[in-house]
């Protein structure tokens, strides 16, 4: 049996730290926010643009999402990388980068309705990552490419997330993110 694949958190990599959140709210949906999630853990593939980020579970059951279960990951262009499942609960789920992939970091999925609004349920993912090495660093952050291809499968990914609750969105996908330099300054950018 192979060594297990190391993982690749954002201390091992390059360029400024990028913490990404993107998230969709949505009215009166026909799933709680433990019901939706069911459904994403039960097949993340169906939910991700399959053109731009191809995921197949390399490890673990088919139909469930489980710590320690992989993802191979096959990105538009020579981007290809692996998961590993760090978390799940009945309304998360978080990846963790494995050596190889273009980013150093985590993501985590997640759903819940507002506080404010409990017939709005909101879907959201958050990640926090750096980019493998000073060339994928350029490449992503630099030319921006990367940086764009990695947008349009989150976004993709949670309008199909949204019209799987059965629900009216209320906005397109919001897109924040805050960049941190190695001299300590955090720049803010926020769309949707």
């Amino acid at each position: 049996m192979s060594e297990p694949t190391a993982e690749q958190p954002a201390a091992a990599g390059a360029g400024p730290l990028l913490e990404r959140r993107y998230f969709i709210d949505v009215a009166r949906p026909h799933l709680t926010p433990a019901q939706l999630m069911a459904a994403v853990q039960a097949d993340v593939p169906r939910f991700s643009p399959e053109v731009l980020a191809d995921f197949r579970k390399k490890n673990g059951d088919d139909d469930a999402l489980q710590p320690g279960d992989e993802f191979s990951i096959k990105i538009l262009g020579p981007w290809n990388g692996c998961v590993r499942v760090t978390d799940v609960s009945a309304t998360a789920f978080e990846f963790i980068t494995l050596e190889g992939h273009p980013e150093a970091g985590r993501i985590r999925f997640e759903t819940h309705c507002l506080d404010d609004r409990p017939d709005v349920l909101r879907f959201e993912i958050r990640s926090s990552a750096r980019s493998r090495d000073g060339l994928v660093a350029f490449a992503y952050d630099t030319l921006g490419g990367g940086k764009l291809l990695q947008e349009a499968t989150w976004v993709e990914f949670c309008q199909r997330v949204a019209a799987a609750s059965g629900g009216q969105a209320l906005c397109h996908v919001v897109v924040e993110t805050f960049r941190h330099d190695e001299a300590g300054h955090v720049q803010h950018t926020r769309h949707d």
